[in-house]
């Protein structure tokens, strides 16, 4: 009997004790570690609710994350109460400082902005000379001259043997021999003419077959007959291509040389289309070599930008002299263009993440958590960007850090199951993922827009009356 009371106590003591305890906790807030004392428990996606215990949201099914008494909010709401955006964070100043955030301000800038590029030397096509044969034949020698050299005018580049050459001699110096034989008064006043033509013709049908003035004057002079043509460089300038060698056999219209007369050249320098608009016809740059010892004044030409499809930028045709012949076609230097900027909201390039599909920066809302900003950018000059949707002036963002902050975000986002394009729910304001919404059947038409709601609730509410949410 002994043995019965003492068991049937501890089990009546062990029963008060669970008691006690489950009334404990569900009547006295839980506390943390330390002195934060935790005032209720609030849904991630439903500020809205709270509760005194945790659990999950009866809306979405999400953990209920805690609100501190200490003024610290929990992940769920900012200081003053506010909810938070979709994929914001909060970042401690300590970390901020081991990840190296650091904050700038959102500003119209105007005035004269420098705009540097690249640009690469090209030979001017006006100014190009191919050498080409009048005929087919035979290569008898080739000089000095290669791809690369800078030759002189009437430099000797090789000679050649054409069958054709000796019968248009031939003809020629027939033509000399008539026109020295008229000597008499009446000849010379009704012959002349047409003799002097068929001399000429005779001369024109040398030089397509590629003898120079200089060779052409030599057999005028000594009137013998010449067994090589010798073709002559017709401006000094820069061999782009040599085809010649010692034996080659050719057909008519074959490419020996291509030379360029360097003494004016362009540059064709590299644009994004967002800065076009600035560099109109005419427009001065100044063009510096890689090794910066030599500064050019260019302006651009009429022509048109073309467009180079491996880059995905507009080339854009500058004109400039090349006093030394300093420049060599293929040559990079460096453009810069100043420009006159209207009044824009601009900020660092570096506050910008652009995942391709989207550009975000990251807005400083106070107390450490910063927002996901999706924005829309125009031109882009040296390190600046305009933004022409989704700032405000004045507004703090980050400048530096940005990519560490933007992982955390997608994971966070991910989290809440956003994954696609976001919407503002019109009745708690939460950004929620557009086709999640959709799948869910949780969005509504009002006056041709769609709208996109976080939960059931929020759509029956928006529903009973969407003119109270339309804002």
């Amino acid at each position: 009997m002994r043995k019965f009371a003492y068991l049937s106590l501890v089990v009546a003591l062990a029963v008060v004790s669970f008691l006690a305890g489950s009334w404990w906790s569900h009547d006295v807030p839980a506390t943390s570690a330390g002195a934060r004392t935790v005032l209720h428990y609030a849904c991630p996606m439903h500020p809205q609710y709270t509760s005194d215990r945790a659990g999950d949201c009866p809306s979405c099914g999400m953990r209920l994350e805690p609100v501190y008494a200490d003024g610290a909010a929990g992940p769920a709401a900012l200081g003053d109460g506010k909810p938070l955006p979709a994929g914001a964070v909060q970042v401690s100043h300590e970390r901020q400082q081991t990840i190296g955030v650091r904050l700038g301000t959102a500003e119209r800038v105007s005035g004269v902005r420098t705009l540097r590029t690249t640009g690469r030397v090209a030979p001017n096509e006006n100014a190009v000379y191919p050498l080409v044969a009048g005929a087919e034949g035979w290569v008898r020698e080739v000089r000095g001259a290669t791809t690369g050299s800078l030759v002189k005018q009437d430099e000797v580049l090789l000679t050649i043997y054409a069958p054709e050459f000796v019968v248009a001699q031939q003809s020629y110096f027939s033509g000399l021999d008539t026109l020295g034989r008229v000597t008499s008064e009446q000849t010379r006043t009704t012959t002349p003419g047409r003799i002097v033509e068929g001399v000429e013709r005779f001369a024109n049908t040398l030089r397509n077959l590629g003898v120079s003035e200089g060779q052409l004057a030599e057999m005028r002079a000594k009137r013998e007959l010449q067994q090589y043509i010798r073709i002559v460089a017709p401006v000094s300038g820069f061999v782009l291509s040599r085809n010649a060698s010692v034996g080659l056999r050719f057909d008519r219209g074959f490419e020996f040389y291509r030379i360029a007369d360097l003494r004016h050249v362009w540059i064709l320098a590299d644009l994004y289309e967002n800065q076009a608009p600035f560099i109109r016809t005419g427009a001065k740059a100044r063009v510096t070599s890689q090794d910066q010892h030599r500064q050019l004044d260019a302006r651009v030409s009429r022509a048109e930008p073309t467009f180079d499809e491996a880059t995905r930028t507009l080339k854009v045709r500058l004109e400039t002299d090349n006093p030394g012949l300093a420049l060599k076609p293929g040559m990079f230097v460096d453009v810069r263009f100043d420009i006159e900027l209207p009044p824009s909201l601009a900020v660092p390039a570096d506050a910008i993440v652009d995942s391709g599909l989207r550009k975000t920066v990251f807005v400083d809302l106070g107390g450490g958590y910063f927002e996901p900003r999706q924005i829309e950018t125009g031109w882009r000059i040296a390190d600046q960007v305009e933004i022409t949707k989704g700032l405000m002036p004045g507004e703090r963002i980050v400048i530096s850090g940005t990519f560490l902050l933007d992982s955390e975000s997608r994971m966070k986002s991910a989290a809440q199951g956003v994954f696609g394009p976001a919407a503002e729910d019109p009745v708690c304001g939460m950004e929620v993922d557009q086709k999640r919404a959709a799948a869910a059947g949780r969005k509504s038409e009002y006056k041709g827009t769609i709208y996109y709601f976080c939960a059931d609730e929020c759509k029956h509410q928006f529903d009973a009356a969407p003119g109270q949410w339309i804002r």
